[in-house]
């Protein structure tokens, strides 16, 4: 990684660097969280893979625009307001072939989610928004994890993850108490640093 101090979403703002591989994990990342709304709401297939592509083809045209704000989750919403369009758009343009053919739409339990998902205090955005976090965390400990060692990585994991003493963990792996510390302080160092601007969670915040 060229530069460890600038966030994921940094990198993909900066489109005086173009940067293939940045843009590349965040395909990765939120493509299979947008594919499982999208299943929620009836898509899958083709008709899913073509909503999670126009998604994220949203995300690439205004990212360099997105403004974060200081309040916490903004991206995430932004993200689901983008979903919530695209999602509605599709449904409007089946509804419209349908109506056409003579059919009924069938969509008022979809019309239903995306008006939950519009409104920020809903029960299901804020199941949108830990789901997000938790997903999105997963990606970027799995994205960080290469650049430590497997001993320092595991006394992270069953400390900060699994919530095991760390007195316990460092008798058991060898270590000192502080060196568990230490490392535990460095991969949520690296952790905050690939996700600020993205996800909030209790590792990131």
């Amino acid at each position: 990684m060229a530069n460890t101090s600038v966030s994921l979403l940094e990198r993909l703002q900066d489109r005086s660097r173009p940067d293939n591989e940045s843009w590349t994990r965040m395909v990765e990342a939120y493509s299979p969280l947008i594919r499982n709304w999208l299943k929620r709401s009836g898509l899958e297939g083709q008709d899913a893979d073509d909503v999670v592509q126009e998604v994220l083809s949203v995300v690439f045209r205004r990212l360099p625009d997105f403004q974060r704000n200081d309040q916490a989750g903004s991206f995430r919403a932004w993200l689901r307001t983008i979903a919530v369009n695209c999602l509605r758009d599709f449904w409007r343009a089946r509804r419209r072939r349908k109506k056409a053919a003579g059919l009924g739409s069938g969509t008022d339990e979809v019309q239903e989610m995306l008006e939950q998902l519009s409104d920020p205090a809903s029960v299901l955005s804020k199941l949108w928004d830990r789901e997000h976090d938790r997903h999105i965390t997963q990606y970027l400990l799995q994205l960080i994890q290469p650049e430590f060692s497997d001993k320092n990585w595991d006394a992270f994991v069953r400390v900060a993850v699994r919530g095991e003493s760390a007195k316990d963990v460092a008798a058991d792996l060898e270590m000192t108490l502080n060196t568990v510390y230490i490392a535990r302080s460095r991969v949520l160092t690296r952790l905050r640093q690939e996700g600020r601007g993205i996800v909030d969670s209790e590792f990131s915040g």
